[in-house]
């Protein structure tokens, strides 16, 4: 077989299966928050994202055209069919139907939703921290397509095909970017003298158990105090960038941005909360953000405690195992 490609083995596959399924649950739970009349009727007002204050002109420009053709369409049409294609993709996600055609739609439908709804992740002035909601989505669709997910644990009936490594290799590369620029963003003194209001913004609507959840770690933040935490945001999240970007200690950083991924989720993110009537991005109809960022580290997780380099290491220590049972004792 080519050094290009790589055939998995049925641990791998499952392993990408089962994750390919939890990614279809957080759809079906988007899906089912999205059916909310007030998501309909809030539907063509979310398309102002893209021209709200500190958004450049040319979008400000393209959001002006896409909310024309969305109001001439029907903006009750264009919401319902949005919520029947997150009915599709968590379907063929959950069942492995469907893909990869659902996951390229999946790719396509998010970066629109990113340049609508989303505002491309702007407007990027003090107090921005990341690129917005639907492009992680969207390259979690693509680590879908890339590791052949549908392939186990699936009731499709795919044949097994050997991963392209390079395309692995994009998949993490990719991410990494992601990171890189919400680290960023975690530099500028804004985030450094601010961080922990971005919890504390995030406990009004929740209810009392997540509120108090939230206010455990802001205790903790101030304690160390509010820089020492923002810097070590910031320097995790470079380390995050740097090791996705190089590939390098991968089996440690990849842990590491798991637990933070979880870590933001519950508490900045408050839990992809409060889910508000036609609340868009992670307020509302969607469950979250950096719940999709631990997503796509659980591919990457399988991929490199299951995949090749597992291969090579256990090559290697049966090579070990039978020359030193060859050597006289």
């Amino acid at each position: 077989m080519s050094n290009s490609a790589y055939m998995p083995s049925t641990e791998l596959r499952r392993a990408f299966g089962a994750i390919r399924i939890l990614f279809g649950i957080v759809w079906l739970i988007n899906t089912y928050l999205q059916m909310n009349p007030a998501y309909t009727a809030h539907f063509l007002g979310s398309l102002s994202a893209d021209w709200a204050a500190g958004q450049p002109s040319w979008l400000a420009a393209y959001g002006h055209w896409t909310a024309h053709w969305v109001a001439a369409i029907g903006a009750h049409r264009v919401a319902g069919i949005t919520v029947a294609l997150d009915a599709f993709l968590a379907a063929s996600l959950i069942s492995g139907l469907g893909l990869p055609f659902f996951a390229w739609v999946g790719v396509l439908y998010n970066l629109w939703l990113w340049s609508t709804v989303g505002g491309l992740g702007g407007p990027y002035t003090a107090g921005a921290t990341d690129p917005g909601t639907a492009i992680v989505y969207a390259l979690g669709f693509l680590t879908v397509l890339w590791t052949r997910s549908w392939e186990g644990l699936s009731l499709a009936r795919a044949r097994p095909q050997a991963i392209a490594i390079t395309h692995m290799h994009a998949a993490r590369i990719l991410f990494g970017l992601l990171w890189a620029f919400d680290a960023f963003w975690k530099w500028q003194p804004y985030f450094l003298t601010h961080a922990v209001t971005y919890l504390q913004q995030a406990e009004p609507g929740e209810p009392a158990w997540i509120v108090a959840y939230i206010a455990f770690f802001i205790t903790l933040i101030q304690l160390v105090g509010p820089m020492v935490f923002g810097l070590f945001a910031a320097l995790a999240e470079s380390l995050i960038a740097l090791a996705l970007i190089f590939g390098r200690g991968l089996r440690w950083i990849i842990p590491l941005g798991l637990a933070y991924s979880i870590g933001l989720w519950t508490t900045a993110e408050g839990w992809g909360g409060p889910y508000l009537p036609g609340a868009t991005a992670n307020k509302g109809d969607v469950l979250g953000t950096t719940n999709i960022y631990a997503i796509v580290f659980l591919f990457l997780a399988a991929w490199v405690y299951l995949g090749p380099n597992r291969s090579r290491v256990t090559r290697n220590e049966r090579t070990m195992t039978a020359t030193d049972a060859s050597v006289p004792g």
